[in-house]
């Protein structure tokens, strides 16, 4: 099949766009609001950028009304905003956390969990995610879209500060048969990734040229 978005239809019963880019790593971003209330949320639309220093993005669309996801909001206003492991034992709350509340609403205490404050910046985090970013906001890039999404904010933060559990260490490594990560893929489909599905290739050549 062949097919040019938004000039030739797909054909197919589902846009198969998001389908094609897979697995796709989750950004479960919690922030705070000007008036204090904590919020979280899932994206998947995540990634990291580059290295040193590490940034990394989240991209959020408009709702139905063209509102802005409270997690953009926050982290304009705040400079500030945190990223959590999603993994499989946290699955059902990663979920819960994507339903839409009111702003108002503590979306920590919704979907059951237990928050941790960051040390470096103003924001709560999931306490029981072994990996944990905190972020201070850079910059959003307001990318137009159509109907029924409307625009996305793609939000940039550098990374200041990382949390790792010990417990998800081997030989000094984060060892992925331990944080066992979730990732989004097409339609209601996720990706659980294991020890079992990891593979290791050096990529041949001069290491030195290797670094970036």
């Amino acid at each position: 099949m062949f097919y040019e978005p938004g000039k030739t239809h797909h054909g197919l019963p589902h846009d198969p766009f998001k389908a094609c880019v897979v697995p796709r790593p989750i950004g479960w971003i919690s922030t705070r609001s000007r008036e204090g209330v904590d919020n979280l949320a899932p994206y998947s639309q995540f990634n990291n950028l580059t290295f040193d220093p590490p940034y990394v993005m989240f991209a959020a669309n408009e709702d139905l009304a063209s509102n802005r996801k409270d997690s953009t909001i926050n982290a304009e206003q705040s400079g500030e905003f945190c990223w959590n492991l999603a993994t499989w034992d946290l699955r059902e709350s990663v979920n819960a956390s994507a339903e839409w509340f009111d702003r108002h609403v503590d979306e920590f205490e919704r979907a059951g969990l237990e928050k941790e404050q960051a040390k470096t910046v103003n924001a709560p985090m999931v306490k029981a995610s072994p990996v944990r970013f905190e972020c201070k906001y850079y910059t959003t890039l307001r990318l137009p879209g159509n109907p029924p999404m409307g625009t996305v904010d793609v939000v940039i933060g550098r990374v200041v500060a990382i949390h790792v559990d010990d417990k998800v260490l081997t030989n000094g490594c984060i060892d992925i048969a331990k944080t066992q990560p979730i990732a989004r893929c097409g339609y209601h489909q996720y990706a659980h990734i294991t020890g079992d599905d990891i593979f290791e290739m050096i990529i041949p050549g001069d290491p030195k040229q290797l670094v970036g």
